[in-house]
């Protein structure tokens, strides 16, 4: 490259030397930056309106702007704009082509910004909008798990801790668990979204401008809530970022968490539930194969998530402010991260309604493992026994249905009161499976009556966002 092709470039007019071609490549972000050409463009229609409010441009001279920047808008849109990485960046390929085509008013559009905050200012733009893309996508997960938790409301399954049969639970009560994680995911979203959405636009370089710039004004065309107060902290702010890509972290680890049970629950060891078809695929060689490729995708993809939170972290953790170059690497992290998360999302939303638990399965698995063990403790409790002294009663009492190979409910009341005397009839209103998931009938509890009142109180949470 010539010395003339340098000058071409906006910063160029004390270099003496060209930029080496790999170095040009290799500093170049246009490559993956130009997504951003949208919000680059709204940015900068903002900074114009406000430097004509101001008097630092005419009023034609913004019409121009303007005009010629919605022009270039609608030829990227059409696929019909060359991207230059001489140009270095989409900043900056936007600014060379509006210059080319209106002349020296282009060159003024950059009058009292920086690449810096205009950078700043353009990310917080596009992961505000990717944050609402996903918020709805978030929100139609949930309605799905809610609307499948009604409906299966009285279904029963065992509940377990250790992966070992602990109580019986209902299935409707296992999805509105998944439900409570996301609601936490939606709060830390949206909690991301009002922390970020303060407009960095006239921070310039890093110390502000003697231009008389109205940062209100530019702040309020764009909607954000104000401008933010540091000069030196807009320009070199990735908290944003980093904070989205942890709530992505969290939400893929909540979606890996029900993708692991959801694989389990596939498999023919627990046969719990169908999963459509069109969710799974099969094996060139096993024929009778059928694969949750979906969930273990989902599951997979949370490695490369949590990836890309550490690597913002390790990116800004020894940067001495203001901006400095590193800062070129947060976006294709920040990237792949929300096209990851909409991609998984969007899986899941169009996966959970399609479900169909196997009820039988799941009560046959209920009656396995003595899960209502628990509930005869309570019994004896509740007849005068000591919680300890009952719990040695129970214990004796699975032991020997280990060795009959008998569930508590199938055993006769003889047989149970060998192991104490204050047991009564009344005992297998508890020991069966439908009687445990009744008698836990309080807030947060797996009965019926409380997976319904929950899931339409969910319901009504997710019609008022």
């Amino acid at each position: 490259m010539s010395e003339e092709q340098n000058s071409v470039k906006p910063w160029g007019g004390r270099f003496t030397e060209a930029t080496d071609s790999f170095v040009e490549r290799f500093t170049a972000s246009v490559q993956f930056d130009q997504r951003m050409y949208f919000h680059d463009i709204q940015g900068s229609i903002a900074h114009a309106t406000m430097l004509a409010e101001v008097g630092v441009l005419s009023g034609d001279e913004k019409q121009q702007i303007v005009e010629g920047l919605e022009a270039i808008r609608s030829d990227i849109e059409a696929g019909n704009f060359d991207w230059s990485v001489t140009l270095e960046d989409v900043h900056m390929n936007i600014e060379a082509e509006l210059t080319k085509r209106i002349g020296i008013t282009g060159k003024k559009l950059h009058t009292g910004r920086s690449r810096n905050d205009q950078v700043a200012t353009d990310i917080r733009l596009y992961l505000r909008d990717e944050i609402d893309s996903i918020a709805v996508e978030l929100t139609r997960l949930q309605l799905g798990l809610v609307n499948q938790a009604m409906q299966h409301s009285e279904v029963i399954m065992p509940g377990f801790t250790h992966l070992q049969t602990a109580q019986p639970v209902t299935f409707g009560h296992h999805l509105l668990a998944w439900n409570e994680m996301l609601e936490r995911d939606f709060g830390r979203l949206i909690d991301c979204r009002t922390r970020m959405n303060q407009s960095p636009l006239g921070a310039a370089a890093l110390a502000g401008t003697t231009y008389p710039i109205e940062r209100d004004t530019t702040a309020s065309l764009l909607g954000f809530d104000h401008p933010t107060r540091n000069s030196l902290d807009s320009v070199s702010d990735r908290d944003f970022a980093i904070e989205f890509c942890a709530f992505a972290s969290l939400l893929l680890t909540h979606l890996s968490r029900a993708s692991e049970e959801l694989i389990l629950w596939t498999s023919a060891q627990f046969n719990f539930i169908d999963l459509p078809d069109r969710f799974c695929t099969g094996s060139s060689i096993m024929p009778q194969k059928k694969n949750p490729d979906v969930p273990e995708l989902v599951r997979g993809k949370t490695g490369r998530v949590n990836g890309h939170l550490i690597s913002l972290l390790t990116l800004m953790k020894s940067q001495p402010l203001a901006y400095n170059k590193d800062n070129q690497e947060d976006k294709e992290p920040l990237f792949d991260c929300i096209d990851t998360v909409k991609d998984c999302l969007r899986a899941f939303a169009d996966m959970i309604p399609a479900i169909e638990p196997k009820k039988e399965v799941m009560y046959e698995a209920a009656k396995r493992g003595f899960s209502t063990a628990t509930d005869l403790a309570d019994y004896l409790v509740r007849k005068g026994i000591a919680f300890r002294d009952s719990h040695e009663v129970v214990g004796k009492s699975v032991a020997y249905g280990i060795e009959q190979n008998k569930d508590l409910s199938e055993m006769s009341l003889e047989e149970l009161q060998q192991f104490s005397d204050v047991i009564g009839e009344d005992v297998f209103d508890v020991l069966t499976l439908e009687g445990s998931v009744a008698a836990r009938a309080h807030v947060g509890g797996t009965a019926p009556t409380q997976v319904k009142l929950a899931a339409a109180e969910a319901l009504e949470r997710l019609k008022k966002r």
